[in-house]
C-alpha cells in the first residue's frame, strides 16, 4: 500500500518534473513552429539557425542563474519565478506577428526552462529515497517524452493550418505552464535543502549558492562536473539535433508534410516512453550499466541507418524508433540520474547548472550550422552524431560509472531521512 511519504515523493516528482515536459515542448514546438513561421515571415537559413541556437543559449544562461539561486535561496521561490517567465515567453510566441517578436519570445522561453531545470530536478532527488531516486528522476524524462508526444499530436492535427497551427502549439505551452505554476504554489520547500542550510550555519565551509563554488573545486566534485558535463554535451548533440531539426529533415529533405512528420514523431515517442519504463525498472539496480552499454551500441546502429542508406522518410523513421529506444537509457535520462547521485544537496543545483549550461552552449554552436549542413549533405550530420556519441558513451562506461555517489554520505539527506523516521 502506498504510504503518504511515497505519494508526496511522486507528487513532487510530477510537479517539479513538469519542467522537463515544458523543456521538451519548447524545443520540439520551436522546431516545428519555426518551419511554419518561416513560410509566413520569410526568414532565411541563418535566421532559422540563429533562432534555434538562441533557444539553447538562453537555456544555458538560465541554468547558470537558476542553479546557484536554487542552492542559495531555496528550490521553491526559484521554480515559481522561472515558470512565470516561461509563461510570458510562451505568450509572446503565441501572438508573434513577425520575426522580430520571435527573438525575445525564444529568449524568455529558453532562459526560464534553463533556470528551472537544475532546481526542479534537485527537488525531485531530495524528495526521493536511495531506493527510488533513480526511478523518480527517470520519471521526469517520461514527462519530457509526454511533452514531445503532445506537441507531435498538436502538430499532426494543426500543422497544416499555417500560422494558426504555430500559435496553437505555443498556446499549449502557455496554458500548461500556468496550470503547473498554480499547482506548484502548494508544494513545501525541500526538507533536504532546509537541512543543508542548517548545516551551513553550523559549518560555514559547507557553502550555498555562489559560495558553494569553493566546494565544487574539490577534486571529487570537480571531476564529476567535468565528466557529467562532457557526457551530457556530447550525447545531447544527437538528441538536440533530432529534437530541433527532425521536422526540417522530414519536410525539406525527405519531402514529407508537416502533419506526416509530426505523426511519425509522435509514434516514435510512444516507443521511447516504453523504453523509459524499462529505465525506471533497472536504474536503481545492479544491471543498469550493462543495459547502458547495450543501448549505447544500439544508438550507433540507429545513426548509421540514414547515414549509410540516405535520408528518406523510411530511414528517418527506422532511425527514430531505434534511437528512441536506446536514448531512453544511454542518454539524457542517465545524465539526470548521475547528476543527482554525484553531488551533495548544498551544491546539487549549482553543479547541474554548469553542466546544463555547457551542454546547451555546445548544442547552440552546433545548431547554428546544422540547417546549412543539412542543405549541403544531410547524411553527414548522422556520421557526426556517431562520432560525438561514441566519445560520450566511453566517458559514461569507463569514468562516470566508477565515481563515488555523494548521495551515500550527504548529511542533508541523512538528516531528512532521520526526521522521516
Amino acid at each position: 500500500m502506498t504510504t503518504p511519504s511515497t505519494r508526496h515523493s511522486w507528487w513532487v516528482a510530477t510537479l517539479a518534473g513538469m519542467v522537463s515536459y515544458l523543456d521538451a515542448g519548447a524545443i520540439v514546438t520551436t522546431g516545428t513552429a519555426l518551419v511554419i513561421y518561416r513560410e509566413a515571415f520569410g526568414f532565411d537559413d541563418l535566421q532559422f539557425g540563429t533562432l534555434s541556437a538562441l533557444l539553447t543559449i538562453s537555456i544555458a544562461v538560465g541554468a547558470l542563474v537558476g542553479g546557484p539561486a536554487g542552492d542559495r535561496l531555496g528550490r521553491k521561490p526559484v521554480f515559481l519565478a522561472t515558470l512565470s517567465l516561461f509563461a510570458v515567453g510562451a505568450l509572446v510566441l503565441t501572438f508573434a506577428t513577425g520575426t522580430s517578436m520571435l527573438f525575445p519570445g525564444v529568449i524568455l522561453l529558453g532562459f526560464a526552462a534553463g533556470a528551472d531545470l537544475p532546481v526542479s530536478l534537485s527537488m525531485v532527488a531530495e524528495a526521493a529515497t536511495d531506493a527510488n531516486r533513480g526511478k523518480l528522476i527517470s520519471f521526469s524524462h517520461i514527462l519530457w517524452m509526454a511533452g514531445v508526444i503532445v506537441v507531435s499530436l498538436l502538430g499532426t492535427l494543426f500543422g497544416d493550418l499555417g500560422v494558426l497551427g504555430a500559435r496553437i502549439l505555443y498556446g499549449h505551452l502557455l496554458v500548461v505552464s500556468l496550470v503547473v505554476l498554480v499547482l506548484r504554489m502548494g508544494l513545501p520547500e525541500s526538507q533536504a535543502w532546509r537541512n543543508s542550510r542548517a548545516i551551513a550555519v553550523v559549518q560555514p565551509g559547507e557553502g550555498r549558492g555562489l559560495r558553494g563554488l569553493a566546494e565544487l573545486r574539490r577534486p571529487r566534485y570537480l571531476a564529476a562536473i567535468v565528466a557529467t558535463g562532457l557526457f551530457y554535451a556530447l550525447v545531447n548533440i544527437a538528441a538536440n539535433t533530432n529534437g530541433q531539426f527532425s521536422s526540417l529533415l522530414y519536410v525539406e529533405v525527405a519531402g514529407a508534410k508537416v502533419s506526416q512528420a509530426s505523426l511519425i514523431s509522435m509514434i516514435i515517442t510512444f516507443v521511447s516512453a516504453g523504453s523509459l519504463l524499462l529505465m525506471m525498472r533497472i536504474v536503481d539496480g545492479r544491471t543498469r550499466m550493462a543495459w547502458f552499454t547495450a543501448m549505447a551500441a544500439l544508438s550507433i546502429v540507429a545513426f548509421l541507418i540514414p547515414g549509410i542508406g540516405g535520408v528518406s522518410i523510411a530511414t528517418l523513421a527506422i532511425f527514430g524508433v531505434l534511437y528512441s529506444i536506446a536514448g531512453a537509457v544511454a542518454g539524457e535520462p542517465m545524465y539526470k540520474v548521475w547528476s543527482q547521485e554525484l553531488f551533495p544537496t548544498s551544491i546539487r543545483a549549482t553543479a547541474q547548472s554548469i553542466t546544463i549550461a555547457f551542454t546547451r552552449l555546445v548544442a547552440a554552436a552546433v545548431a547554428i550550422f546544422t540547417p546549412a549542413l543539412i542543405s549541403y549533405g544531410p547524411s553527414i550530420i548522422f556520421y557526426f552524431m556517431v562520432a560525438t556519441s561514441v566519445v560520450a558513451f566511453a566517458i559514461g562506461i569507463f569514468w562516470i560509472a566508477r565515481m563515488p555517489r555523494a548521495t551515500d554520505d550527504d548529511p542533508a539527506l541523512r538528516g531528512d531521512r532521520a526526521e522521516a523516521r
